[in-house]
């Protein structure tokens, strides 16, 4: 019994080892996109019920997208590592991609139960969605497309005298 209990936890930390890997660690980004998933996901089956449209096959097509989302992040998770070699540029983009995608069909779960929206909630999640994946976020702090940035006029060289 101990060595299976030992082979047990040993293939647990192998798993968690290589996700904690693939996907470069657990950080907040993470956290709120595992708890995104999670919600969107309760929430699909709970709209579901109430609607009496419950499936097997829906519900298992609904948790293999969930797989892909985690599959792309870790994806580009390996980019940013092993061929850009710094930052975690595509990771971060990715899970905002995919945190904005979850938080507005939880939201349009939400709406199908009955529920009232926070309109700030649906207008930050809306503002995220607008950022696809043609336009990542920038790792600065100014989230706005180079086009749309304030440009300052250029100082014009002057002549200088010398004063002695």
């Amino acid at each position: 019994m101990k060595t299976l209990w030992f082979l047990f936890q040993g293939t647990f930390t192998a798993l968690g080892g290589f996700l904690g890997w693939f996907l470069g660690g657990l950080d907040g980004f993470l956290y709120a996109l595992i708890g995104f998933v999670a919600a969107d996901y309760l929430t699909g089956v709970l709209a579901a019920i109430s609607e009496k449209q419950l499936s097997s096959s829906v519900g298992f097509k609904g948790i293999a997208r969930k797989i892909l989302i985690f599959t792309l992040i870790g994806l580009a998770n390996l980019l940013d590592v092993y061929v850009l070699g710094a930052g975690t540029v595509l990771r971060t983009a990715t899970i905002f991609f995919y945190l904005s995608n979850e938080g507005i069909s939880l939201l349009e779960n939400t709406t199908r139960l009955g529920l009232p929206v926070p309109a700030q909630l649906r207008d930050t999640l809306t503002a995220l969605a607008k950022h696809d994946e043609s336009t990542p976020l920038p790792a600065d702090s100014d989230a706005r497309p180079p086009e749309a940035q304030p440009t300052l006029p250029l100082p014009v060289p002057r002549e200088t005298t010398n004063l002695k």
